[in-house]
């Protein structure tokens, strides 16, 4: 099986064609809305001998979270990030990794859950939330593409000005402290810029558990230390005013109020509470 969004940045009508041909001619299901790829991933799975994903990583979210244990997943980048299989190590190109894909090696990884939500790569409960649900706003070009790097940076300070330049401790991390925001990390690149990876948990595997990155307090002056931390290779193992944690179970997080989640770049709405846990040894994907 294979299932494509169409509307996804990188995905046309022929791709979809020559995806299929290097894949031997799967059956293509084009998903039709937000949940469509679970419901299907859920229905083929059992019987599939693989499910492949042309999507970006909205639609392999969903499929990782109607995915069974052992049938193989196959992740396309067909987004304009599509961090999941970059994060894998699979190539540039949806033809490439199509190829690659084919050939039918295997990795067990482990998953990430919010809220009983599975994700890839990572998820957020705050900043990092916001800035996705502002991006969204921005809606789809003509072509159908998403805002790229630009329009994430641009409201990374407009957010920040709303806030009143300051991003004050607002939630609680049981058993590690008070924060302004959480970051967590189901492998060690949380996102990209561009070709440019940002390892915030670079100790993070798919192979283990989740890693936990919560600065303590943001504000105008210490937003240059906190970019520094995102890209040094140490990430925020260490840094000054940041609560790092490796190779978690699970962490619960109560907020002072209603604050945005997300996973794997979809925003989840506004929670009060959120249980991150780590689903080990979870799905089997083709690298």
């Amino acid at each position: 099986m294979l299932i494509v969004n169409p509307y996804a940045t990188g995905v046309t009508k022929r791709l979809i064609e020559e995806v299929a041909a290097v894949l031997g001619g799967p059956r293509v299901e084009l998903t039709r809305g937000r949940g469509h790829a679970t419901e299907i991933a859920r229905e083929v799975c059992p019987e599939a001998d693989a499910v492949y994903v042309f999507s970006g990583d909205g639609g392999f979210n969903e499929v990782l979270n109607g995915a069974d244990r052992d049938t193989p997943l196959g992740f396309i980048p067909g987004g304009g990030t599509s961090v999941l299989p970059r994060a894998l190590g699979l190539p540039a190109g949806a033809l490439r990794t199509a190829e690659r894909l084919a050939r039918g090696r295997t990795r067990r990884i482990s998953v990430g859950r919010v809220n009983g939500r599975r994700f890839g790569f990572s998820a957020g409960l705050g900043l990092d939330a916001e800035l996705v649900r502002r991006v969204e706003a921005h809606g789809r070009g003509s072509d159908g593409s998403r805002p790229g790097d630009a329009a994430f940076a641009w409201e990374a300070v407009r957010a920040l000005v709303d806030h009143g330049g300051r991003f004050a401790p607002t939630l609680e991390i049981e058993g590690h402290g008070r924060a302004a925001f959480v970051l967590v990390a189901n492998c060690d690149v949380y996102s990209y810029v561009g070709p440019l990876p940002l390892r915030l948990a670079p100790e993070a595997r798919f192979e283990l558990g989740i890693d936990l990155v919560a600065p303590r307090e943001v504000r105008m002056r210490t937003v240059p230390r906190l970019l520094a931390v995102a890209m040094r290779r140490r990430g925020a193992a260490g840094a000054r005013g940041v609560l790092y944690a490796h190779d978690l179970d699970r962490v619960r997080v109560v907020c002072d109020g209603p604050m945005p989640l997300q996973a794997d770049g979809e925003d989840l709405g506004d929670v009060e509470e959120a249980l991150f846990e780590a689903e080990r040894d979870a799905v089997t994907v083709l690298v």
